[in-house]
């Protein structure tokens, strides 16, 4: 458009003009007026919060929950060949007596890695894994491994040991990951267990 007169100025039509019709603020459609909110609004967003925050960790908060019957009846039964290993080890002729000494080592041994597994477990099911719940879980089984080939009457003593010294860890540990219902039933199994390998000692 251009104004007449000796100072006549051009002016030319804006680029940022609505179309004819809209209005920029009652008649502009939804998306359009979205996308200019958006456009205008600069402030600094907070920054994702990472996932495994998120993520309940299984620690104490996990509420304790007793063995049930299950796990009774078979840690029980679990002691029987010690029980067995042991009164074998004094009632059994002489040219008997090495396989029953090597057959209780041999059940320590399993037992003994079994309850360094146990932490293996506790570690995998942590949101945040600790490096000393996993180096505690492979102790058990490399004592285990040892004493399995010395001769029984050194190798049960070392069974009968590692058997307490795992009890008294997990007296640690146990009750910060929500176990602590289970100390009960391991005393019970780690004195029978343990007592059952000093004796086979003496009997070989």
């Amino acid at each position: 458009m251009v104004l007449a007169g000796p100072s006549a100025t051009r002016v030319e039509p804006s680029l940022w003009a609505a179309p004819a019709g809209i209005g920029m603020r009652g008649d502009a459609p939804e998306a359009v007026r979205a996308l200019a909110a958006g456009c205008g609004d600069n402030r600094p967003r907070p920054a994702p919060v990472p996932t495994a925050l998120l993520e309940p960790r299984l620690t104490a908060t996990v509420p304790p929950t007793p063995p049930d019957a299950t796990a009774l009846r078979l840690g029980y039964a679990g002691l029987l060949p010690f029980v067995a290993g042991a009164a074998l080890a004094w009632l059994v002729r002489p040219e008997v007596h090495p396989y029953v000494a090597n057959m209780l080592s041999a059940y320590a041994a399993v037992i003994v890695s079994f309850l360094g597994g146990i932490h293996w477990a506790i570690g995998m099911r942590q949101a945040v894994q600790r490096r000393e719940r996993f180096v505690w879980a492979v102790v058990p089984s490399l004592v285990a491994w040892v004493a399995v080939v010395m001769p029984p009457y050194a190798g049960l003593v070392v069974h009968g040991v590692m058997l307490v010294v795992c009890y008294l860890v997990d007296r640690r540990v146990y009750p910060a990951e929500g176990l602590g219902a289970w100390l009960t039933l391991r005393f019970r199994l780690t004195a029978v267990a343990s007592l059952s390998c000093f004796l086979g000692a003496a009997g070989s």
